[in-house]
């Protein structure tokens, strides 16, 4: 428990005594009272004597605020601490410090808390008896305090005393009743405070500032210049009437989440009183991870406001100029947030402010390679590769020439992230520049090839220099490298091995669990960045929250029980930043899942980090675990489910967020736009998705690698076949070139349906042909087995006598089909085995005929559709195994109703309706041919969803 001197240091370098302080000892003294041994009255229990001590440690460490707490603010806390206590608590408490008045009371105070400490002699102590240990964090605030206090001049003693006797009054002014037992006497005091005149008050108040002036002029009592701290004040005040006139009380926010408000009004006296120096340290980095975690859903004026007054009274906290940047980082402000990352540097040349400082050398040039190493993240988070590469090559240039390891780690992490966030086609002239880390290689390397030698080198270095963080973050980087690339032996002379063309599987599990198992070393290592109370912060804020503890707790069960487990509940110690880490794995397993094809382990890893690692992700991995659950239940449950679980999502998550939800409800949209045959709607979608992408090249890849082919689904949707095919190909030519494998293999599989809607079957086998040894390749099974019923209605749009291969082909993929697939995959299997078998010559006539006049009519009158395929099987087309169809198309139907999709719902009810036709069963055929009508109407005249839209 014991810190060193300088963390209690103030901004100034002076421990300052301030009336909080003085009610910190109070407590202190009723914690550990003089010459009493065991259990101290009134504390029954040693873990109720204990609760009160792990409160005083939490005060004395916390870094929530830069002000220090009024008396209210502790008074709040020690109700939701005290428990039955509470009452005698408040009462001691504030009787102690409205008793201070003399000089004499102070100085009997102090020398009363002499005693609480123990001395030389205390070894010799009785077992039981309870001492504070001078050495320990609680002493050495008491000895400081104590130390403060002896160095006071009776003037400075006088100043402290009407301090203390406006911080009592106001917390009184300011609250009707604490729940102290004498409830009487207190509402007398009470009714003379509500009596008082405002005016007359605030004069008083203006006096006691002027007293202030006065003996501060010969006195240092503040951290700072008094004169702008109280003129602060007077401003404060000032204001205070018009707001209490206008009846102002708060205004609305477009933002969801409010940075803390550390500078509070003047109507209390713990505005004038700044923390310690590591306290305001340790609350500029909270806010800083916390404008990280929320993005642009930080209230960009309320914090902006909070800085420039900490800049005002603390000039030499040159991290303010960091927070800055990152306040307009987030907020997309470009001109400001540069501005503001070259004062942050010109300043305090990154001696303070960044997490990787610590270790790394200060030069005569100041960390100008962490300079660079932000300057390019900061053109990288805009939208703008080529400077960020250029940026961060003369990054591992400066860390080179400066033997900054730990800077030249951190910046080729940083490249590795860029050139996988960012489609690059050709890094020549960038990475393979005279200064680059990959100049001994060339740059003949492709720049897959290119990145695997960055990864591999930074993960090296980072386990070098034992950055344990790093590590796990490069190993995840290596398993989403490892997910999508094939990895080729870099040397192209000498012996060579076997290559096996596929992805492994195998080490993107054993990179992820790597991943997880470093985590669990994050104390060992060497750049631990943690400051000092964070974790005591955390654990007071904790106490206002409201707890489910009444779920696990019995009806019977005692109040105590409740505080003991809200006590128990606390949150946890391991940083931040190492839970990131850890839920960043778990989406990242989601991911992997997906491609692999298991759905129920790719809800179960989102449904994880959803669950478990929602406070300490950022908002934009909440959101994508929300997106991944959302997406689950649209495909396996339909969109009804999933547009209630989207409003349940839009309510929880921040506008930073919300971007990716938004994304998920237009895809959604598309999506049940397409099944209901409402081609406006999709094409209004698809006009969204090309907006929201960016203009410049490479960026983006993703959102407009997905946009393409919504454009390509929706025209040939309309039949416009060279279109789609023509934007197929465009986009198959652009993942190509940047190496987006996964991506090739849709483009591939969509170049296949076009060609066998459109007739042509033979042109489109080679597309679904080459489309399946991609999936083979990458270990796509689930696209493979979408690939593999493509091929098989390729095959059966050939003939009748190619019904038994596609059959064969079916039957591979159903396994993985009917075991992961979603609604619409297993209603496609249902319907090609039902064609299959009505193909087949040894089970029913040819129906290739009539399967071409169903797509190629569009059903432009139902009547005359029907009229004219209800002749279209012979009379030898039942078989005896016709059940078997019927429960393939009976299925099929049911799950395509779910997913709302009436075209091929319409096709089911129609071949049902044929089926039942020759089995004789005359009312269940006009029930198929019913639901056939109604799913073409629905078809041709879909509803509007327009009003969704936006």
């Amino acid at each position: 428990m014991a810190v060193s001197m300088k963390s209690g240091a103030g901004i100034g370098g002076n421990f300052v005594l301030t009336p909080h302080k003085v009610s910190v000892c109070i407590l202190l003294q009723i914690y550990v009272p003089p010459d009493q041994v065991s259990v101290p009255f009134p504390f029954t229990s040693v873990s109720q004597h204990n609760r009160l001590g792990l409160f005083l440690l939490a005060l004395t460490k916390s870094c929530d605020d830069i002000m220090e707490p009024q008396l209210d603010e502790l008074i709040n806390q020690l109700k939701e601490t005290g428990g039955e206590l509470y009452h005698w608590l408040n009462e001691k408490l504030t009787h102690k410090l409205s008793s201070l008045s003399s000089p004499d009371d102070l100085f009997n105070l102090f020398g009363d808390l002499q005693g609480v400490l123990g001395g030389p002699e205390s070894s010799g102590v009785v077992d039981d008896q309870i001492i504070l240990d001078p050495s320990s964090h609680l002493g050495i605030f008491l000895r400081r305090c104590l130390l403060a206090f002896s160095l006071l001049s009776f003037e400075g003693v006088c100043h402290l005393l009407t301090n203390i006797e406006t911080y009592a009054k106001e917390a009184l002014s300011s609250c009707s009743n604490y729940g102290l037992p004498d409830e009487d006497n207190d509402l007398e005091e009470m009714l003379e405070y509500e009596d008082t005149n405002l005016e007359s008050f605030l004069g008083k108040v203006a006096e006691d500032i002027d007293a202030k002036i006065r003996v501060a002029e010969t006195f240092p009592f503040h951290i700072h210049a008094p004169k702008s701290l109280l003129g602060l004040v007077e401003e404060e005040l000032h204001s205070e009437s018009k707001i209490k006139h206008t009846g102002a009380g708060g205004h609305s926010s477009d933002f969801a989440h409010e940075p803390t408000d550390a500078l509070r009004g003047s109507d209390n006296s713990g505005g004038l009183f700044l923390r310690m120096n590591w306290q305001v340290q340790g609350y500029l980095r909270e806010q800083a991870d916390l404008i990280e975690k929320h993005g642009s859903s930080f209230s960009l004026n309320a914090f902006e406001s909070i800085l420039q007054q900490v800049q005002k009274l603390a000039p030499e906290l040159h991290r303010v100029h960091y927070l800055r940047y990152l306040n307009n980082l987030y907020h997309e402000d470009y001109p400001a947030a540069l501005e503001n990352l070259h004062c942050y540097f010109d300043y305090s040349a990154g001696a303070e402010g960044i997490d990787i400082t610590a270790s790394s050398p200060l030069g005569s040039f100041g960390r100008y390679g962490i300079a660079l190493l932000c300057l390019g993240m900061m053109h990288s988070h805009f939208g703008h590769p080529k400077q960020a590469l250029e940026v961060l090559t003369e990054a591992v240039r400066v860390s080179q020439q400066h033997n900054d390891d730990t800077c030249l780690s951190y910046t080729l992490a940083a490249i590795c992230n860029l050139m996988s966030e960012i489609g690059i086609s050709s890094a020549r002239g960038i990475i393979g520049s005279s200064y680059s880390p990959l100049t001994s290689f060339g740059t003949s390397l492709p720049i897959q090839q290119q990145l695997l030698v960055l990864l591999r080198r930074s993960l090296n270095r980072a386990e070098d220099l034992k950055l344990t963080r790093l590590v796990a973050s490069n190993r995840l980087a290596m398993a989403k490298f490892d997910l999508t690339h094939i990895q080729r032996p870099l040397l192209s002379f000498g012996p060579k091995s076997s290559t096996k063309l596929k992805t492994c599987p195998a080490s993107v599990l054993k990179e992820l669990r790597l991943s997880s198992y470093l985590l669990g070393e994050f104390g060992s290592d060497g750049s631990s960045l943690e400051i000092d109370g964070v974790f005591s912060t955390a654990w007071l804020k904790n106490l206002h929250r409201p707890m489910a503890s009444s779920v696990l707790l019995e009806e019977n069960e005692p109040e105590s029980g409740y505080d003991a487990f809200r006590f128990g509940t606390q949150p946890s110690s391991i940083p931040g930043s190492v839970l990131q880490l850890a839920g960043s794995s778990y989406l990242l397993r989601a991911t992997a899942w997906e491609l692999y094809g298991s759905a129920p382990l790719a809800r179960l890893n989102a449904l994880v980090h959803a669950t478990c690692f929602a406070d300490a992700s950022s908002s934009s991995d909440v959101a994508l675990a929300y997106v991944k659950l959302i997406q689950h239940q649209a495909v396996f449950k339909g969109y009804k489910e999933a547009f209630s679980a989207l409003e349940m999502a839009e309510g929880k998550l921040f506008s930073v967020a919300k971007s990716r939800i938004q994304l998920l409800k237009l895809q959604l949209l598309h999506e049940r736009a397409l099944h209901r045959g409402n081609l406006k709607v999709a094409q209004r979608v698809c006009d969204e998705f090309g907006s929201l992408a960016s203009s410049v090249t490479g960026v983006d890849m993703e959102l407009k690698t997905e946009a393409s082919l919504r454009h390509a689904r929706t025209l040939l949707a309309a039949n416009q076949f060279s279109q789609a095919a023509a934007i197929a190909h465009s986009l198959f030519c652009t993942c190509y070139k940047f190496n987006l494998q996964v991506e090739n293999a849709t483009c591939l599989l969509m170049l296949a349906e076009i060609h066998k809607k459109s007739g042509n079957a033979v042109l489109g086998l080679p597309y679904a042909l080459a489309s399946l040894s991609f999936c083979q390749s990458f270990n796509l099974d689930l696209l493979e087995a979408s690939a593999t019923l493509t091929l098989a209605d390729l095959w059966l749009s050939l003939g009748s006598n190619h019904a038994k291969r596609a059959l064969t082909l079916i039957h591979r993929a159903l396994p993985m089909i009917l075991g992961n697939g979603g609604l619409e995959l297993r209603a496609r299997a249902n319907i090609a085995v039902a064609k299959c078998n009505l193909s087949d010559p040894s089970f029913s006539g040819s129906l290739k005929v009539l399967l071409e006049r169903i797509w190629r009519e569009q059903w432009c009158s139902v009547t005359r559709c029907w009229g004219e395929k209800r002749g279209c099987l012979s009379e030898n087309s039942v078989s005896e195994d016709s059940e078997m169809v019927l429960d393939s198309l009976k299925q099929a139907a049911e799950e395509l109703q779910i997913l709302e999709y009436n075209e091929m719902a319409a096709e089911a009810f129609y071949l049902m309706a044929m089926v039942y036709d020759k089995l004789g069963q005359l009312e269940e055929r006009e029930e198929a041919a019913s639901s056939f009508k109604k799913h073409v109407i629905a078809f041709e005249k879909p509803q509007d969803d327009n009003n969704l839209l936006f």
